[in-house]
């Protein structure tokens, strides 16, 4: 039908005026991909032209004259080889022209392919009040004529067939949203349809418990603050998803953190159902960003987890920048007291290694008291805090590595 009004405003107001200019035929076709068609040009008797002075053009280019054949004084062919796919759903402007470059008659073509199985159906339910599914056109994807996609369902053990209704456009064109509530403890079967004017096809059926798809809204109200004066790590807080309050579930956390000139970031998996947790072995004087997702687990008693959530909107947080801790005048004075407190500090990281976990309290405690006893014995001028500054990078660095890899359980 746009093809059809395109050529009406492209045609001069006389001939919109006029009846029987011209005819082309077959009018308007539907043709497979690679195949070809011969279409003719019949002029109307009352008109004083000849078949050998008019020629075709496609979607606005000349056809070469070598493809017509005059048939009669009032008829012109052209024939197409080995068609292209239609370049737009509304189809292909095939004109037939005067001299003068006026439209004579005009046609759409649409070619194009039958639809493939679609495939990778998945869906979804928000807070179990609602169902949304998604799928993918199978095969190259692209048929290049108008193609309908038709979501249908039905309760398992039920003949009645329904169908969704709110189709999205755009980039989210193959998904449909149902918005009524679901029937919750019996399977559902969902599959999609497929069909233009070449052929049809369906998918695979997706057999579904609405309570094992189950999805929440992000965790609300993330707050990211700093733990005192200690200059690596941040503490994270958030609120349940509010509408599952009414749900027996648990959910599950899922923390991300990136630096603030970073792309890249990094996973802290193992919060369980806190709504809090501390970031260790970070750099001081930095800007993260910080991110929660929620996962259900166990609604109404199902044995299968639910779908991660969105992320919630990134939360902005710097940890302080003590520069006074990695400063001082004591000279480094190497000896055995240094190769001593490099043994002792090994094996002080490999029981970290050994017992701690990313938001356990037990370990950010002991962490806790080892950063306070850095920090007030590097803060006195006797000899331990001038040799503890000594060896104060490679305490540093070890923290941070080990605090990254276990501490947090931070997984890149």
């Amino acid at each position: 039908m746009l093809c059809y009004y395109f050529l009406l405003l492209l045609a001069p107001h006389g001939l919109l005026c006029s009846t029987h200019i011209a005819v082309i035929s077959p009018q308007d076709p539907v043709l497979l991909m690679g195949s070809s068609l011969t279409a003719t040009c019949t002029l109307s008797a009352a008109v004083n032209l000849h078949a050998s002075s008019l020629y075709w053009t496609l979607n606005g280019a000349r056809v070469p004259s070598s493809a017509y054949s005059v048939l009669s004084p009032d008829t012109l062919s052209v024939t197409l080889q080995n068609l292209s796919g239609s370049r737009q759903q509304s189809g292909d402007n095939l004109m037939c022209h005067g001299a003068d470059g006026h439209i004579l008659a005009g046609s759409c073509l649409y070619v194009g392919l039958p639809p493939e199985k679609p495939v990778n159906l998945t869906c979804w339910s928000r807070n179990a009040k609602d169902l949304s599914c998604k799928w993918s056109p199978g095969g190259r994807g692209e048929t290049h004529i108008q193609t309908k996609y038709t979501l249908k369902y039905k309760l398992r053990w039920y003949e009645r067939e329904e169908e969704c209704g709110n189709y999205r456009t755009g980039k989210q064109r193959y998904s449909c949203y149902i918005p009524r509530n679901p029937a919750l403890f019996t399977p559902y079967e969902i599959w999609v349809e497929a069909a233009n004017q070449l052929g049809s096809s369906i998918s695979d059926i997706t057999t579904l418990d609405i309570l094992d798809v189950v999805t929440t809204d992000p965790p609300a109200n993330v707050q990211v603050s700093r733990v005192g004066d200690l200059d690596d790590q941040l503490t994270v807080r958030w609120a349940s998803p509010p509408d599952l309050k009414d749900i027996l579930f648990q959910a599950k956390y899922q923390i991300r953190y990136r630096l603030e000139d970073s792309s890249e970031w990094k996973i802290v998996d193992d919060i369980g159902n806190q709504t809090s947790c501390r970031l260790a072995g970070l750099y001081p004087g930095t800007v993260y960003f910080v991110q929660v997702r929620c996962r259900p687990v166990g609604i109404y008693g199902s044995r299968k987890p639910g779908i991660w959530s969105d992320w919630s909107h990134p939360t902005a947080a710097s940890t302080p920048n003590n520069d006074r801790l990695y400063t001082t005048s004591c000279d480094p004075k190497p000896g055995d007291q240094n190769a001593t407190l490099r043994k002792e500090l090994k094996q002080f990281f490999g029981w970290v290694r050994k017992h701690a976990y990313g938001c356990s309290g037990m370990s950010i405690k002991l962490y806790d008291q080892w950063r306070v006893w850095v920090q007030k014995s590097h803060k006195t001028g006797n000899q331990v805090g001038c040799f503890l500054n000594n060896v104060f990078v490679y305490i540093h660095e070890s923290i941070t590595l080990i605090t990254n890899q276990v501490l947090s359980k931070v997984r890149n």
